[in-house]
């Protein structure tokens, strides 16, 4: 919060941008509808809040907007990205507005105790009263979760202001909570992974449970350091491996997690004769989503004549997990690969370098991966 502000609010701001003729194409429905510009897409969740929160707690509301314009400015300064400028502009004048009305109605002494009075109010009669109901809706827990991740920014930056103001321990915790829950309720496409979707009717289909179990196999793998304490804490699969061996973006994995164990169990299910048990991802599933994936892959290093790098290990119960491994390292390049992918073959020598090198730490070779691209493709 700006270092102008007192103990009855803040009564100016740090930085006043010019106002132009172009700020009368902003209304208040901007704000509302998160419509800001490329580079400040950050604060969209935070006037998002602003917005859903403005007639009940209308100083609140207006402490969210002045944190977003703050957080605007450290984005970008100089206000030099498209249309920031005329967007810093029209969210100052709507503070320079709000400020008076919304202090009037302000129900506590100081903003501290303002939004820590709404913050608690919140977390204890909607976040928790909704996690706790019978039929908790998943949608409306992620949103409240979100909402009050929000609300204890805005809260965390108006105590660093108001000097003296330290944030109650039962709120710390309250937040500490509020964190770990937004990771349980993330977003999803098809299938809800975590442990609040597990209820779900189709994580309860047979060949999704089998898919899902063969991705989990992690048996073997080393982990990184760095994700020892998230292995604890999770069920950790083999994209996340990937992830972790070669830094694929989260939700790129997220994304590609569910498309392979969608290919699988698509397949799985229209296996004749039926597999047995249901629940156990069967080897022709397998095969053949594999088989699918790889044949333009395999006729590529035909044609080069170069043996592909799809090598399996002797032992059987391995070798189901390493072709998974290479099914969704084949998915996660294609998913970071951007116009790349409308050219194959540029795919094809990317996973087979990729591949080898995975080969390679599988097996405890630690080839440098200049070396064996030199000596498979430069020579």
């Amino acid at each position: 919060m700006s270092s102008h502000e007192t103990s009855t609010g803040p009564q100016m701001l740090s930085r006043r941008p010019s106002r132009s003729a172009a700020t009368t194409t902003f209304s208040h429905e901007v704000f509302d509808n998160e419509v800001v510009p490329h580079s400040l897409g950050s604060i969209s969740p935070i006037l998002r809040v602003a917005a859903e929160i403005e007639e009940e707690r209308p100083r609140v509301a207006y402490l969210c907007r002045f944190y977003a314009f703050e957080k605007a400015h450290r984005l970008d300064p100089s206000s030099t990205g498209r249309g920031v400028r005329q967007f810093k502009t029209a969210l100052l004048q709507r503070l320079e507005r709000d400020n008076s009305p919304s202090l009037a109605a302000r129900l506590k002494k100081s903003d501290a105790r303002e939004i820590e009075s709404f913050y608690q109010q919140y977390y204890e009669h909607y976040v928790r009263a909704l996690d706790q109901g019978e039929q908790a809706d998943r949608v409306q827990l992620g949103k409240a979760y979100q909402t009050a991740g929000v609300l204890f920014e805005v809260l965390c930056a108006v105590n660093k202001t108001e000097k003296g103001e330290e944030v109650a321990p039962e709120i710390i915790a309250s937040a500490k909570d509020v964190e770990e829950k937004k990771e349980i309720y993330t977003p999803y496409n098809i299938l809800p992974l975590d442990a609040a979707g597990a209820s779900q009717s189709i994580m309860q289909l047979e060949e999704i449970k089998a898919a899902v179990a063969a991705l989990r196999n992690t048996r073997g793998l080393t982990w990184p350091s760095s994700f020892e304490q998230h292995k604890q804490k999770s069920n950790l699969d083999v994209l996340d491996w990937l992830r972790s061996m070669f830094g694929f973006q989260k939700d790129n994995v997220r994304n590609q997690r569910e498309h392979l164990i969608l290919l699988l169990a698509n397949v799985h299910i229209r296996l004749t004769p039926k597999p047995e048990p249901l629940n156990k991802l069967d080897e022709r599933a397998v095969n053949a989503v594999m088989n699918k994936l790889f044949k333009n892959y395999k006729t590529w290093c035909k044609f080069l004549g170069r043996k592909h790098s799809l090598r399996l290990p002797q032992a059987q119960q391995e070798v189901e997990q390493r072709k998974i491994l290479y099914m969704g390292l084949h998915l996660l390049i294609w998913g970071e690969a951007a116009n790349v992918r409308f050219m194959p073959e540029c795919l094809c020598y990317i996973f087979h370098n990729v591949s080898f090198y995975h080969l390679c730490r599988l097996t405890g070779l630690h080839l440098p991966i200049l070396c064996f691209i030199s000596r498979n493709f430069i020579s």
